[in-house]
């Protein structure tokens, strides 16, 4: 085999796949990227048995041929080339020559027929929606999933599709995300439960293009994203999601109007009497259309008050602070509006169109 393409291409396709590059593995095959060069195109694959990526990049294809380079070699080696032209070219036994201006790595690979290729996917059932919008709602999302929990499904999101409507949901234990997104056509409706993992990166990968669309394909065990030249292969996860419409009641005792700026202003000015590592409540005291917010700290108290329209009864309430403002750095809209119950209920964040909604479970405090 023997390649040429320019620095930055081969560069940030290397940055594409690297994400499925596995960090522990018993297959050393696994530790690489593949590199295919055939039927005029130049491919690079990287799989780690649950989440695979192939991206194509433009280039010169002299002589045809496959090789596996070890990705962190090979990409290191890419990061530091020239910004000029570059050549690789596999010699005997895999020995592959990089080349750029005057710089040469001889790179020690392996056969690329024995990387695990990614899986054929059935393209029967699919979605349409656009770079931006796909971006945007695991951006919107993403957040409310638990990190490294045992329980697979709470560190994965829900894509459920009715007719026309894609349904987003994440949940962690304390707090639920939910986004609803009109699609372009109608569809059979279908769930699937995709790791947070995979979600991450393919937000990596997008440009947030409004113009440019991405094709989502599934099947029982495994879901494809195609964007651009690249494509993104995850396992699903198995099993039946939780019954989160059950827990997204709209019954409220308090309902808040306030401006999402100041709140968010407030809470992260309280936030500046913790230390790292402390765990201390926001608390919410409504009383007619005044919210005061305070926390009290072991270094010191903050206490400030912002104007609320009020509808119902008064309230104190308490939050931990990252969740709420987790939620308000998301939300796009000037004006929001919170539902609440009582203190051991928790706190709805939603539109009058269910566009959105954000459920925050509140924390135990000493009223003073």
């Amino acid at each position: 085999m023997k390649i040429t393409c320019s620095k930055n291409t081969l560069s940030n396709g290397v940055n594409i796949v690297s994400k499925a590059v596995p960090s522990k593995t018993t297959m050393s095959i696994l530790q690489c990227i593949l590199i295919t060069a055939e039927k005029g195109v130049i491919k690079l694959t990287a799989n780690d048995g649950d989440l695979g990526i192939e991206t194509i990049i433009e280039g010169n294809i002299i002589e045809e041929g496959t090789v596996a380079l070890d990705a962190k070699f090979f990409s290191e080696i890419v990061k530091k080339l020239p910004d000029n032209e570059v050549t690789i070219e596999v010699a005997s036994n895999y020995v592959t020559n990089i080349k750029c201006e005057k710089a040469l790595f001889n790179l020690i690979g392996k056969d690329g027929d024995d990387f695990t290729k990614l899986p054929v996917i059935n393209k029967t059932n699919s979605i349409l929606l656009s770079d931006y919008t796909l971006r945007e709602t695991i951006r919107k999302t993403i957040f409310c999933i638990a990190e490294n929990n045992a329980n697979h499904m709470m560190s994965s999101e829900l894509f459920e599709i009715k007719d026309d409507v894609l349904k987003v949901v994440a949940l962690d234990g304390y707090r639920i995300g939910y986004r609803k997104v009109n699609l372009k056509n109608s569809y059979p409706n279908n769930k699937m439960i995709i790791p947070g993992k995979t979600l991450n990166e393919i937000s990596r990968i997008l440009t947030g293009d409004n113009n440019k669309d991405v094709i989502i394909y599934f099947e029982k065990n495994h879901v494809l994203f195609e964007i651009d030249n690249t494509k993104v292969v995850s396992r699903l996860v198995e099993g039946q999601y939780f019954n989160y419409e059950q827990m997204l009641n709209h019954d409220y005792e308090t309902k808040i109007h306030v401006n999402k700026k100041y709140l968010y202003e407030s809470i992260d000015r309280g936030t500046l009497m913790l230390r790292e590592g402390e765990n201390k409540p926001i608390v919410f005291d409504v009383k007619d259309n005044n919210l005061n917010i305070s926390i009290k700290t072991m270094y010191g108290e903050m206490k400030e008050d912002i104007e609320t329209v009020k509808t119902g009864k008064d309230i104190a309430i308490a939050f931990r602070p990252k969740f709420y403002l987790d939620v308000l750095k998301v939300l796009d809209e000037e004006e929001i509006d919170l539902y609440m119950i009582n203190a051991k209920s928790p706190c709805v964040i939603r539109d009058n169109d269910d566009s959105f909604i954000y459920f925050i479970l509140p924390v135990n405090f000493i009223k003073e």
